[in-house]
Formats: structure tokens, C-alpha cells, sequence
């Protein structure tokens, strides 16, 4: 009797220590893949073909299986949301993605999600979804510059690694990321830089960190509030209202300002240097300001910090200054800090040195 009860304890030992060793065995991260397009799921003739290509072809899954190797980093769920180059995208495609993105982190199993779409205006994507994505759960969006046919393309190992962060703890909390030439870059500040280059994405400031081996490196923090401590909502957002960008260039004419203005509820004016906006265009602007247009200036140099009240007399005209961001991102903030019918230009000022 004694011997079988000591071959059941051990037994009974034995299957215990298995069952907590599986229970504690950490399962890999899932991580919801959405695919959009863009040159990331391009075709191209032949090899050799790195610019000229045929965007936009290849469906989610089948960029996947070609690099099973993502699969040892996370569990993937692959879905195919759009299938259009990014130049096509307007307000109802970034609330359309939005929505998509907010959905799936709200599944408790869901750890992370990467977003696949073109690069032409990955930073205006991202940057949406930065300021309105409620979850601290990591959002990383990634391109390509080159299709997968091309040689020596960049789109299977920014994919790789765009999982690699998604599925790494250390990304939590940090907003919505976009990673490119293993380089890890927060939304707000990353822009596209060349054409065709393979190190097209650049940060004024430097990228957050890298991707060394398959895991993430992180040497600094976002200092602007994002993601949870941003007021907005995608969830709740269900038009966005019309801002339009106008660039300053020699002969603009004081017509097409006229235009615009007419018709948009806000105008974020790329001026050149330090925001300089011509006299003729500046009386137009200050006449928009006047009845209502929320006019905000910004430069078309696509670096530095645009002073209030520095080249332009911006509370005597009733306008706004973006700080440092550029064009195609002030757009963005001005956008959803118009929703809800804002019209204190204190608090819409403030929004831009918040964010």
C-alpha cells in the first residue's frame, strides 16, 4: 500500500510541476495585422524594377506568407481593410482605419496591432491615430519603399520588424508607432523625407529607438500627449471638418487663397521661413480670421519652431501658430481640435503646444 501511494505522490508531483510549468509558459503575443495597400503589397515586371511598379496588388495574407518567419514573434491575425495607395486616402479612409484599430485593442486577447499601408502619407495616418486611439497598447504602422518583388526591398524586414515591436512589452504606453530601416520613430514627428530612398523616414528630433535583432531598443520618450491623455476620441468622431493647406510660393495669387478660404473651417498656411506670409496674401488671411476661419501658420521648410508673434502679428490677425509641425501634421491636430465647434484661438493654441 505504502509503495503505490509513494508512485501516485510522485506522480501526482510530476503532473503538477508539467501543468504549472505549461501554465506558466507565456504564450506569444497576438498581434492583428490590417493591410491597406500601398507599395508594400506592389508588383513589380522584373527585379530590377525598384521604382516602377504596380501598386497595391497583393493581398495581406500573401505578404505575410512570404515571411513566415513573423510568426515566431507573435500569432497573427491577418485582415485585408483597404486595398488603395495611401495617396488616395481621405478623412473617411483615416476614420475608417481608426475605427478598425480601436476595435480590434479592444479584444482582451489582441496585444497589438500593425497597420500596412502606402508611405506617401503614412505620417498623416499615424499621427491620427496617435492623438486618437484610446489604448496603451502598441499601434505600429509600416511601408515600404520598394515592393516585395524588387530586389533588395525593404518590405519584408520592415514588416518583420513593424511585429517585433508590436509584440514587444516595452512598446506599451508610447502612442502609435511607425518603424521603417529598423529605425522606430513616434507619429508625431516622423516624415517622409525622400522619394525613393530606402532611409526615407526621418524624425527632427531622431528616432525613439531601434530594431536590433528582432527586439526593440528604446533610448528616449514622447514628451506630447498621445493615445490615452489626448481628448479625442475615433470612437466618437464621425466626420472630421474641412482644413485645408496652402503652400506660399512667389506668384500665389490672392484668388486661390480667396478660394480656399471660403470654404474650409480652417487654413493652415505653409509660409516660407519662419512662417512669412506675403502682404497680399496676409490681408486676405486676416480677413478669413475675421469671420471665423481658424488660420494657422506653419513653415514649408519642414523643420524648426514657427514663434508666435515673431514674423507675423498673430494676435492682431487673430491666427494661430503650429510650434514645430509640419504642414500635413498641424492639418491633422487642427482637424479634430475644430470638432465640437471650438472658437476660443486661446484653446486651439494651446492644442499645438500640447500635442
Amino acid at each position: 500500500m505504502s509503495r503505490f501511494f509513494c508512485f501516485s505522490a510522485r506522480s501526482c508531483n510530476t503532473a503538477a510541476r508539467a501543468a504549472s510549468y505549461i501554465a506558466g509558459m507565456k504564450k506569444k503575443p497576438i498581434i492583428v495585422v490590417l493591410g491597406t495597400g500601398g507599395t508594400i503589397a506592389g508588383h513589380g515586371a522584373s527585379a530590377a524594377h525598384v521604382a516602377a511598379y504596380t501598386c497595391s496588388v497583393l493581398a495581406i495574407d500573401e505578404i505575410m506568407a512570404a515571411m513566415p518567419h513573423a510568426a515566431s514573434r507573435a500569432d497573427l491575425r491577418m485582415e485585408q481593410l483597404l486595398q488603395i495607395g495611401s495617396e488616395n486616402f481621405r478623412n473617411e479612409h483615416l476614420l475608417m482605419i481608426g475605427k478598425r484599430v480601436s476595435a480590434a485593442l479592444e479584444d482582451v486577447e489582441v496585444d497589438g496591432v500593425v497597420l500596412t499601408q502606402g508611405t506617401d502619407t503614412i505620417e498623416e495616418t499615424a499621427y491620427f491615430l496617435h492623438l486618437t486611439i484610446k489604448s496603451e497598447k502598441p499601434v505600429v504602422v509600416v511601408g515600404s519603399m520598394r515592393p516585395p518583388s524588387a530586389m533588395s526591398s525593404d518590405a519584408a524586414l520592415n514588416l518583420y520588424a513593424a511585429v517585433c515591436a508590436a509584440a514587444h512589452p516595452s512598446s506599451r504606453g508610447k502612442g502609435v508607432l511607425v518603424v521603417a530601416n529598423d529605425e522606430i520613430h513616434t507619429a508625431r514627428d516622423v516624415s517622409k523625407a525622400s522619394s525613393f530612398k530606402l532611409e526615407a523616414f526621418h524624425s527632427p528630433y531622431g528616432p525613439l529607438g531601434y530594431i536590433v535583432e528582432g527586439l526593440p531598443r528604446y533610448y528616449r520618450t514622447v514628451a506630447r500627449d498621445h493615445t490615452l491623455s489626448a481628448e479625442w476620441s475615433v470612437d466618437q468622431i464621425e466626420s472630421l471638418p474641412r482644413v485645408d493647406i496652402i503652400h506660399a510660393y512667389g506668384e500665389l495669387d490672392e484668388s486661390v487663397v480667396e478660394a480656399i478660404a471660403s470654404q474650409a473651417r480652417g487654413i493652415v498656411y505653409a509660409g516660407t521661413g519662419n512662417g512669412s506670409i506675403a502682404r497680399r496674401i496676409a490681408a486676405v488671411l486676416a480677413q478669413a480670421a475675421q469671420r471665423g476661419v481658424q488660420v494657422a501658420r506653419a513653415s514649408r521648410t519642414g523643420s524648426g519652431v514657427v514663434i508666435r508673434n515673431g514674423a507675423q502679428p498673430d494676435d492682431e490677425r487673430g491666427w494661430l501658430v503650429v510650434d514645430d509641425q509640419s504642414p500635413y501634421k498641424a492639418r491633422v491636430l487642427l482637424m479634430l481640435a475644430l470638432l465640437g465647434g471650438i472658437g476660443d484661438r486661446a484653446a486651439l493654441q494651446a492644442c499645438f503646444y500640447r500635442y
